[in-house]
């Protein structure tokens, strides 16, 4: 890739920041991408979801998908 450092703050407010503005480049991505193209990625997402052993894991992917879901579609 690149010699980038991408740091990450250990304060959970910071981090939190940080998620949400990945939730949202995600987002803006598929939105850049074309219906088709990004219904085929969320379905991917959501079959991987399926493929993960750690149950409170994939509750939070699965919720992490539906809120990139509900802003996709606004």
């Amino acid at each position: 890739m690149s010699d980038e450092d991408f740091a990450t703050s250990q304060e959970t407010e910071n981090l939190a920041d940080e998620v949400a503005c990945l939730k949202m480049m995600v987002t803006l991505i598929l939105k850049g991408m074309g219906q088709a193209d990004a219904g085929k990625v969320i379905i991917n997402m959501e079959r991987y979801v399926q493929t993960l052993g750690d149950k409170p894991q994939a509750e939070v992917f699965s919720n992490t998908i539906k809120q990139i879901k509900t802003a996709y579609r606004q």
